[in-house]
């Protein structure tokens, strides 16, 4: 999507104030980060903002990246050859931010970290992962929780419910100790035709009980296609019907 296209998408849509952020998956992505904020400043408006979405990865494929020791696609990072367990990290640091008027960082979990595909396996990683990014200085916004696209044996996109409850505790409690905004993701969780009515239930059920115990909430529209299309409206009738409201959500700027 081109950058006006998203303004005009969003003005639209009746969106009065937004982010772009595109994603840093490692030190790869820089140079389309740095064509992004060059779009951005062509159409800047008042409460348009400039973030990134960083993805949760390895230290260890950090580190290889910049030794350029490693030949295949990594437009998406190193996605095999690490140890489970390995140290987390994310591809920007304050230097990064400031040199580059990145006003607000999202932070997302997007692959479970060299684990086999069991899902004790990664759900425990991903709740590593996200626990780390609620904790993370730089983040504002953790990115949609459990959203997940790899291969899962038993995994929790058909029964949200094997995800211990405790976890969901957890990740709350940092969330609200680091004044994190979790993001309520439209088009990868709510409305996703990947996920089946009684998950999606499960789900907003897991949003709801966040929100009675304190979260704040931001919205993420997950749009990756050329035009603004994503469905606000049916959208905001699956929130209303659980309850939330305007005063839950807010802006990270």
């Amino acid at each position: 999507m081109e950058v006006d296209a998203l303004v005009k998408g969003a003005s639209k849509k009746g969106i009065e104030r937004f982010g772009l952020t595109d994603h840093i998956h490692t030190y790869y992505n820089y140079p389309d980060i740095l064509s992004s904020l060059r779009d951005y400043e062509s159409n800047r408006k008042d409460d348009f903002f400039f973030g990134v979405e960083v993805s949760c990865v390895s230290q260890w494929e950090l580190n290889e990246i910049r030794r350029g020791s490693y030949n295949g696609d990594i437009t998406y990072g190193i996605r095999s050859g690490g140890s489970p367990g390995c140290s987390l990290a994310i591809a920007i640091d304050e230097k990064f931010k400031e040199e580059n008027s990145i006003e607000f960082v999202v932070g997302g979990t997007h692959w479970s970290l060299y684990t086999d595909d069991s899902a004790v396996s990664v759900i425990n990683d991903y709740h590593r992962q996200n626990m780390f990014l609620a904790q993370h200085p730089l983040v504002d916004i953790v990115a949609h929780p459990w959203w997940y696209y790899g291969p899962c044996k038993d995994g929790w996109t058909e029964d949200f419910s094997i995800i211990p409850q405790s976890m969901h505790y957890e990740f709350l409690d940092a969330c609200l100790e680091n004044n994190k905004l979790i993001e309520i993701n439209l088009a990868a969780m709510l409305l996703s035709k990947r996920y089946s009515e009684s998950f999606k239930e499960q789900y907003m059920e897991y949003l709801v009980m966040l929100r009675e115990k304190g979260a704040r909430f931001s919205i993420g529209s997950d749009c990756h296609s050329k035009f603004y299309d994503i469905d606000f409206e049916k959208a905001s009738e699956m929130l209303e019907k659980a309850g939330f409201t305007a005063n839950d959500f807010h802006s990270p700027v």
